[in-house]
């Protein structure tokens, strides 16, 4: 699987169009992860109560390099780390 790579300059732009899944995050009554584009996965991710921020698990399509770490699963300020960096909504 390609990795994503994001997190200073020299790095090639984000792909905010591949596919995301939030996750751990209660829809209905259930537990159900949200499988869509990773930013709308991440303004979803901003709505949320901060309770359910914390518990919240993002998998992007490709893991991505934050700060040097290859992440498959982003929680908590990884998450916020992308939501710094999130492109105006379309």
């Amino acid at each position: 699987m390609a990795e994503a790579t994001w997190g200073d300059a020299a790095s090639p732009e984000l792909d905010w169009r591949m596919s995301a899944a939030l996750e751990n995050v209660p829809r209905g009554g259930e537990t159900v992860a949200e499988v869509t584009s990773l930013a709308q996965a991440v303004r979803e991710w901003l709505t949320l109560d901060p309770e359910l921020r914390a518990e919240a698990v993002l998998t992007p399509e490709a893991p991505l390099v934050i700060d040097g770490a290859s992440l498959a699963q982003l929680k908590g300020e990884h998450i916020g780390l992308l939501a710094e960096w999130l492109p105006p909504a379309d």
